[in-house]
């Protein structure tokens, strides 16, 4: 992306806020305007002030030199104070409007995608945006007003050794210029080798029970290290880079100001005139000395600014619907579905028609790899079929808008997702306002009612990150319980009891069956026992359905079914 164009951008953010920027800006210019303010006053000090008679009140001194002072406090101030306000708001939009494009990304990004490069963007990237609208356009608008008046003020005293002294101008420009285009690729390698380590740091945090147990320390030591080390390395080349221009600066400007002094000397100038000229001299070092400086931090702007646009600019997940239905009855149906994940060579459907009647339970059950989870993907609409259609009581799926179709469906998973927040915002997730006698009812049928007991501030409790402060169990049954308080017509129950002991199961069994009363059920089992009881059983293979029936009818066929039932309860019985 194009400087000019991130630029117009970043403008057009701070668009909302132009009446406190220009108010900023005018701060900016009063502050600027007090710096030859200064250095006149110290020439009529000494030209008309270290005489026998002076040539005026005495008490002028102070009141001059305060008042400029006080100038120069309130444009300091207004512009600090203005600029933060402006510089808050678009740090605030432009991390609103990356998460809200994070929101709605489809999920095929969140698997090409690692989560500490998206975490990145959003915090670290959107913080470097602002930081340089601060630290580099405010500084560059700031010091430009400083210097063009300055030199206003130079080229008035003496227009000839003004022109001496702008010799470091076009310098300095040469010098931004060179460093521009190495510094611009550093800044995208750093920003890279950061989003990886956050990354680092996600996974450790996340993993740490894993690290302990399998002795994993100096593994994620080496990998957070290596990272380490190469943002050092990036870190030093970049300051090699932009950090050449301050004495080159400097010796050009001592250059400079040496033949200006000479010249000064031959042209007769007064004492007062010499101070001034030369004070505005040296004032001129400090905002060039600045300018030169500023392209370090430019750059890594810049680079940052790339990344959160293309965040901000992301294909959102396609919603072609315009349909919106009421409650649903539950009637699913699949047509010759045919599915491939993106840069996959084999289909993960193949050919997959089923019709699931309301308030029916069909379970999927078949090896790793057969299917079941695509067919859940397909269902709640994370992905689009490639061949066939989807429809829900008639309605194809591609016609109905997507957040209607999601609000007909629950899905209780085997890996529980849980905020830190309190309980009760766990169970009524998503709804705008608790409906607190219906989240006592969830509470209840979900076997939760002794659990919450035991919680310091019952429901209202914080259960810590994705539910630490509660049991595997518990946190299956808060997960069901999520499901009952939505009351959708469609339930999706993948693996929902696999990873439990048998007394959580036998909790979190009963709470399943209140949940499945009535509802279209959609159930990925790998224990066949628990599945007995459904309408149908539809087994899986190569993403194709090769068996479906009753379990009665399955074990009769003598088929893949009955091979996995045998299999498994025949090493469930050595197990014991």
């Amino acid at each position: 992306m194009e400087t000019r164009v991130i630029v117009k951008r970043l403008l057009a953010v701070v668009k909302p806020y132009q009446s406190r920027a220009w108010m900023a800006l005018l701060a900016m210019a009063l502050t600027a305007a007090t710096q030859p303010l200064l250095g006149k006053a110290l020439e009529l000090l000494l030209d008309k002030g270290f005489k026998e008679k002076v040539a005026f009140p005495l008490w002028w001194i102070p009141a001059v030199l305060v008042s400029i002072f006080i100038l120069r406090g309130i444009g300091t101030f207004a512009t600090a104070y203005l600029n933060n306000w402006v510089i808050s708001r678009v740090l605030n939009d432009l991390r609103a409007m990356a998460f809200e494009r994070v929101l709605r990304l489809p999920v095929a990004r969140f698997q090409e995608e690692t989560t500490g490069k998206i975490i990145n963007t959003v915090v670290n990237d959107v913080r470097q945006v602002v930081d340089m609208i601060q630290s580099v356009f405010v500084a560059c608008v700031r010091d430009v007003l400083v210097v063009i008046g300055l030199l206003a003020a130079l080229l008035y005293l003496n227009w000839k050794l003004t022109l001496v002294a702008i010799i470091v101008v076009p310098l300095t420009a040469v010098i931004v210029r060179t460093t521009t285009g190495r510094l611009r690729r550093l800044n995208r390698e750093s920003q890279r080798v950061t989003s990886e380590m956050t990354g680092v740091v996600e996974e450790a945090a996340r993993g740490h029970q894993v690290i302990r147990v399998f002795s994993g320390e100096r593994y994620e030591r080496a990998r957070f290290q290596a990272r380490s080390m190469a943002l050092r390395g990036f870190s030093q080349r970049m300051t090699v880079a932009f950090a050449a221009t301050t004495p080159v600066t400097q010796i050009a400007t001592s250059a400079a100001l040496s033949l200006v002094v000479v010249l000064a000397i031959r042209a007769n100038m007064t004492v007062g005139e010499f101070t001034n000229f030369v004070t505005m001299m040296l004032m001129l070092l400090t905002p060039l000395k600045s300018l030169a400086e500023v392209n370090g931090p430019m750059q890594r702007g810049i680079a940052a600014a790339e990344t959160v646009f293309e965040m901000i600019d992301s294909q959102p997940e396609v919603d072609t619907g315009t349909r919106e239905l009421g409650r649903a009855k539950g009637h699913l149906v699949l047509e010759r579905v045919a599915f491939r994940y993106p840069n996959a060579h084999g289909l993960a459907l193949n050919d997959v028609t089923l019709d699931v009647q309301p308030g029916q339970t069909v379970a999927l059950v078949g090896v790793s790899g057969g299917g079941k989870s695509t067919f859940v993907n397909l269902v709640t609409r994370f992905y689009d079929p490639e061949g066939g259609r989807l429809l829900l009581d008639g309605v194809p799926y591609k016609d109905i808008r997507l957040a209607s179709l999601r609000s007909q469906l629950a899905m209780v998973s085997q890996n529980v997702v849980l905020f830190d927040d309190t309980l009760a915002a766990n169970i009524a997730y998503g709804a705008e306002q608790i409906d607190y006698e219906r989240l006592a009812g969830a509470v209840k049928a979900a076997h939760l009612t002794d659990v919450v007991a035991k919680l310091p501030e019952g429901v209202e409790t914080r259960i810590g990150e994705n539910g630490s402060r509660l049991s595997g169990g518990q946190r299956q049954r808060v997960a069901i319980a999520r499901a009952i308080y939505k009351d959708a017509p469609i339930l999706i129950l993948d693996e929902a009891t696999s990873a439990l002991d048998n007394e959580s199961e036998r909790a979190v069994q009963a709470a399943l069956d209140t949940l499945m009363a009535g509802r279209t059920t959609i159930v990925i089992a790998h224990r066949l026992s628990t599945i007995e009881r459904a309408d149908r059983i539809v087994v899986m293979e190569h993403g194709r359905i090769v068996e479906q029936g009753t379990h009665e009818e399955l074990l009769a066929l003598d088929g893949m079914y009955a091979n996995l039932y045998r299999l498994q309860f025949t090493t469930a019985a050595e197990v014991k």
